[in-house]
């Protein structure tokens, strides 16, 4: 597991190209406020957005998760705890005011990118940021 990437995986570096060609600009894996060894993949701070990128497999995508079959019990519990982390934090967020978008790799790099560029936008025009 240590040689899994968790951080500037290819659909977050992406979604990233695609923003900063479009003029916005953000920060990248910040630690989520409070809550340590947590963080957002792409944050909007002055307009309080933060964007995750879920992988499939580790956050348990309903399309394309699988399970493996040696040490199912282990994996279940390990899977199933991500997925409460995951609820746990966009809850924290939500309650501090963040608008919290989750996208799965495997969607489409340019929709992700519009849907957060469409989120930013409406804070700024809502906020008057």
């Amino acid at each position: 597991m240590s040689r899994q990437t968790s951080r500037d995986t290819a659909p977050e570096v992406a979604v990233r190209k695609l923003l900063h060609a479009s003029g916005y600009r953000y920060r990248v894996n910040v630690r989520v406020p409070d809550m340590p060894r947590r963080t957002i993949d792409i944050v909007f701070p002055r307009v309080k957005v933060a964007v995750f990128l879920d992988g499939c497999f580790w956050h348990g995508c309903p399309q394309h998760a699988t399970q493996p079959k040696a040490n199912a019990a282990w994996w279940r519990e390990k899977l199933d705890r991500n997925m409460a982390r995951d609820r746990e934090t966009t809850e924290h967020l939500a309650d501090l005011g963040w608008i919290v978008l989750r996208f799965w790799e495997h969607e489409a790099s340019g929709t992700v990118a519009d849907q957060v560029a469409a989120a930013v936008h409406r804070q700024k025009t809502d906020g008057a940021v």
